[in-house]
């Protein structure tokens, strides 16, 4: 999704910006007497410095020796990222070794401590300057897929994008021009995927590339917001679109991902996945707007997602795409 960058959940390196005010310093201290690894740690020993961020508050601290990532959920999130089940999913991502360790998670407000990563993002320069980035971002999306723990919650695009267009709706909020067509063909997407349904797994669902985090050899995922059980090509396709992906990138994604040849049907129900990953980003920025987050004008990347999400329907190619995910068994990844 747009420019949201992992360094948000829980760390890796970024530029930082402004100081945070006093009111904000006020709430830090006082979310830190509440952490147990802060317990004893006087307020003026802590180093803290804001990150750059979009829908939370973010903030590196550094204390006795030790580099921490404190997330102070942004104003709105509670209407649609379920905190608890987050929690749940991030500390099984940990055990998984894809996560950084969660010290403290404040399910009623969203708060939430971390270890710091110190780690370059695989921004989407990074996959196009080293073709091996993509099969090191797979393989963690491999290695997710396989945990034998389920998540709590579920995902699945429509479900969130229903409770989107509900809650825009409440709210009586307009929607881009562009919405209206793209949303009568991902309902065309819908009715296929759900005739030709695929065995759920744990995803992260947000693949955008800065929430991959390379550390020495070793590829974290990090910002767990969105994560639940899903069909796997999800992930694959949202880091497609989020990186820019080309065939050829797509393919060597996929092949690292399946360790060699591709099943029938992945590379076609990646595609439509591809579609939907821009319509449910593109309501996401929508819900962004009407919440009045003041981050970036969000209203017309709304409009460019919706725009490139018909651009890919429209394309030659998109209906053989439906055709083959229709027509097919269902794979197995």
């Amino acid at each position: 999704m747009i420019g949201e960058t992992g360094g948000e959940a829980v760390g890796g390196t970024r530029p930082v910006v402004a100081a945070p005010s006093e009111a904000a310093l006020e709430k830090i201290r006082a979310m830190l007497a509440r952490v147990p690894a802060f317990e004893g740690t006087r307020f003026e020993d802590v180093e803290i410095e804001p990150f750059n961020s979009f829908t939370n508050l973010s903030y590196k601290l550094t204390a006795h020796g030790d580099a921490y990532v404190l997330r102070v959920a942004g104003k709105g999130t509670s209407s649609y990222i379920d905190r608890g089940a987050e929690e749940h999913n991030a500390r099984i991502a940990t055990r998984a070794g894809l996560n950084a360790e969660v010290f403290y998670f404040d399910v009623e407000s969203g708060t939430m401590l971390s270890k710091f990563i110190e780690g370059r993002h695989l921004d989407g320069l990074e996959f196009h300057r080293d073709p091996t980035a993509v099969s090191r971002a797979a393989l963690a999306l491999r290695r997710l897929h396989g945990i034998d723990r389920p998540f709590r919650s579920r995902f699945g695009a429509f479900s969130p994008i229903d409770y989107y267009l509900g809650l825009l709706r409440g709210l009586r909020a307009p929607l881009p021009e562009a919405h209206d067509g793209v949303r009568r063909e991902a309902e065309r997407i819908r009715r296929v995927l759900k005739e030709a349904p695929v065995t759920v797994v744990p995803c992260h669902n947000d693949t955008c590339p800065e929430n991959f985090v390379q550390v020495d050899s070793r590829v974290y995922l990090i910002d767990w917001e969105y994560s639940g059980m899903n069909d796997p090509t999800w992930d694959l396709a949202d880091l497609s679109v989020e990186a820019g992906f080309d065939q050829e990138q797509d393919r060597a994604m996929m092949q690292a991902y399946c360790g060699g040849a591709l099943p029938a049907g992945l590379y076609d129900r990646v595609v439509l996945q591809k579609a939907m990953s821009d319509f449910f980003w593109g309501l996401w920025s929508v819900v962004q707007h009407v919440n009045g987050n003041p981050a970036v004008d969000f209203w017309p990347y709304a409009t460019y997602r919706f725009e490139r999400c018909m651009a890919l329907i429209g394309g030659a190619g998109f209906g053989a795409h439906l055709d083959a995910v229709r027509a097919g068994s269902t794979p197995g990844y």
